[in-house]
């Protein structure tokens, strides 16, 4: 296909990894000479101005019979509307959970008018949301059905058979998320720190429970035994109550700044020495990407797809849950400049050889022309 294709982009506006994923490859498709109509709740964040992207926001009516307002079908009805109007050629939905089946119904209801279909799924959509009994059966139909499906990492790729029933034999793509690495770019050369300055740790989330975040000030009073270390928190959710209870109960609450949701937060990325994901699972970790191409190096747990993209020398990886091995990797790290040095400049040119936007662009693009060959 030698035109612009006509993209759907399906996605949530928060900030959390699927929406980053979702709108950077919508405005990178944009840039290249694409349609793209990006079709959530709200505007995502992320979803900057483009010249060849489009906005349609779904609405969600409220009835009184409704206890909780049917979303999945607002988007399918959405769906229906955009491709109809703008003769969509290919449909990509990220996160299946509900989306693979609105898009799904959708296809149903447009005939042989509906556009082929790409269904990314990011992880929490597969395990544990998408194995929920309450999900599991419409899921894995829902994604079975689509013409192509993709994931950031092998790991992830290794759940989908048990987890949502996708056959053995089916093609996955394993395309493992990017990063805008002329954004999230460290200041300058990262030169070995003052031992005698305070440490800046930096996490960012949503603050789920699958996020753990009340390890993050477990390992801060840890650190703080041996450094004088401050914890920023960027973004907000469920969790952020008990985060400030416990960082009361430690004592460390004068030393925890919450800075809730923010779209940009890059410069404070590029002023913290490390990055903490104490997560219970992460498929691939969006988040840590981003921190490893500021030239932060993350500290996690080895838990999910994290081994895959936080290599020996770019952070450290401990124990699931074991907050004290954690907080230990930090401070031996921070406590040898050089050596915290050399794994920031290593973290950036990991991002630099692995995960820059163009070449992921690039695997999506065909990935999507194979799809349309089947047309």
């Amino acid at each position: 296909m030698s035109r612009p294709i006509r993209i759907g982009v399906v996605c949530f506006p928060s900030l959390g990894g699927s929406s980053v994923v979702a709108c950077e490859l919508a405005l990178g498709l944009a840039e290249r000479g694409h349609d793209v109509h990006l079709i959530a709740s709200e505007r995502p964040a992320r979803a900057r101005p483009s010249e060849r992207l489009a906005f349609h926001a779904v609405e969600v009516p409220g009835y009184p019979l409704f206890e909780h307002p049917p979303y999945g079908l607002a988007v399918a009805g959405r769906i229906v509307e955009v491709a109809r109007a703008h003769a969509l050629d290919l449909l990509h939905v990220h996160y299946a959970v509900p989306h693979a089946s609105s898009a799904h119904l959708a296809r149903q209801v447009l005939g042989r008018a509906a556009p082929r279909l790409v269904v990314s799924l990011h992880g929490t959509d597969v395990t544990p949301l998408g194995a929920d009994p309450a999900y599991r059966s419409v899921t894995a139909f829902a994604v079975a059905s689509a013409d192509a499906i993709v994931v950031p990492s092998a790991y992830l790729q290794g759940k989908l058979h048990a987890c949502l029933d996708v056959p053995a034999g089916a093609r996955v793509e394993v395309i493992p998320n990017f990063v805008d690495t002329a954004r999230f770019a460290p200041a300058g050369e990262r030169r070995a720190r003052d031992a005698r300055a305070p440490v800046r740790l930096i996490h960012v989330s949503n603050l789920r429970p699958v996020k753990r975040a009340v390890d993050l000030v477990e390992i801060l009073a840890r650190v703080r035994r041996d450094l004088d270390a401050r914890l920023v928190i960027v973004g907000d959710g469920p969790d952020r109550r008990a985060v400030e209870e416990r960082a009361a109960a430690l004592g460390v609450a004068a030393h925890v700044e919450l800075l809730g949701k923010r779209a940009d937060f890059v410069e404070e990325l590029r002023r913290a020495d490390a990055f903490l994901l104490p997560s219970e699972v992460e498929s691939f970790g969006v988040a840590a990407l981003e921190a490893l191409s500021a030239g932060v190096p993350v500290f996690a747990y080895r838990v999910g797809g994290l081994p895959e993209v936080i290599a020996p020398g770019v952070g450290r990886l401990a124990p699931p849950f074991d907050v004290d091995a954690l907080a230990g990797a930090v401070v031996e790290t921070l406590t040898a400049p050089s050596v915290h040095a050399a794994m920031g400049r290593a973290a950036r040119a990991r991002v630099l050889a692995h995960y820059r936007r163009e070449p992921a662009i690039d695997r999506y693009l065909a990935t999507f022309h194979r799809v349309l060959e089947l047309a």
